[in-house]
């Protein structure tokens, strides 16, 4: 027995430490050398003194890189909330359709992931743009609209005014919510496909509407798949980088476009890494928050 042990683990080594050894030299080490620059100062054109200085944690919650912190919770808390909204019926809808059908929604949903995300964010720059395909929509049932009410003897709606639909938030929100909405889906589906439907049966029996069984019912046994769907939303959000760049304006850059100018164009790595630890730290609340939630629902259920 104690041989057969001995060659366990020997098998056990010879597969984890590859991985392991992988995971520390290319994401832990350079981690670590991040974290090391955000203690630290620029001495010249190309080097970087690491002093043990909080100056650049400093310099980081003033009030101008604090508003872009904000801003960028906002704008990530939003699409979260949008993702929700929209990914919970279409999960729901999923979970409740036949298998054959069932397979080809999944499908769908996972398609965008066949397709890089800079040519997906050409592609909506393509629909949003001012002569773009909503634009163009839109003027169709304005003429339309305008025709009818001269053939009927009302004034004509005069001509159509594009909106401007790129280079402001709320492009930005929408390409993010765009972008993130499978991440919201799939979790939503996981949980509500696992979910056991007698109870929603035992909840219309007993009288209860369908929207009520929704919210007394399906969202609680759904809670885990809700709060992970958040958090594999929010973060990536959080930290978008070429949605706003690509989608926004001035006034709607992210702190992912901060940090980007910092390593970049301002040359300054040492306040770009102390920036960068500020957006992990605020992940990692993110992922204790979900994690005390899940532990509240296991305790509940």
């Amino acid at each position: 027995m104690e041989q057969t042990w001995r060659q366990a683990k020997a098998a056990f080594a010879a597969i984890a430490v590859p991985p392991i050894a992988w995971l520390f030299l290319f994401f832990l080490a350079p981690l670590a050398v991040v974290w090391g620059y955000s203690l630290g100062e620029n001495t010249g054109p190309v080097t970087i003194d690491v002093t043990g200085t909080f100056a650049n944690y400093m310099r980081a919650v003033e009030p101008l890189y604090l508003e872009i912190f904000g801003k960028s919770l906002v704008i990530a808390g939003l699409t979260t909330l949008l993702c929700l909204i929209i990914g919970f019926p279409v999960a729901l809808a999923i979970a409740f359709a036949s298998p054959k059908t069932k397979a080809w929604l999944l499908l769908l949903i996972m398609l965008p992931f066949w397709t890089n995300l800079l040519i997906r964010t050409f592609a909506l720059i393509a629909v949003l743009r001012e002569n773009g395909y909503v634009n163009a929509i839109l003027e169709w049932m304005w003429n339309n609209a305008s025709g009818v009410m001269a053939i009927v003897g009302l004034q004509p709606l005069g001509d159509f005014e594009p909106l401007t639909l790129l280079y402001n938030n709320t492009a930005v929100v929408i390409g993010l919510v765009y972008v993130h909405l499978p991440f919201m889906v799939l979790p939503l589906y996981s949980a509500l496909d696992r979910m056991d439907r007698s109870l929603m049966e035992a909840s219309l029996d007993l009288g209860a509407g369908h929207l009520r069984t929704i919210w007394s019912v399906v969202v609680p046994l759904a809670a885990p798949g809700i709060a992970s769907g958040v958090l594999i939303t929010f973060i990536p959000a959080l930290g978008a980088y070429l949605t706003p760049d690509l989608l926004g304006g001035t006034d709607s850059q992210m702190i992912a476009n901060v940090i980007e100018r910092q390593f970049k164009r301002a040359n300054d790595w040492p306040f770009g890494a102390a920036l960068s630890f500020l957006l992990m730290y605020l992940t990692f609340i993110a992922i204790a928050v979900q994690a005390l939630v899940q532990r509240k629902s296991e305790r509940r259920g």
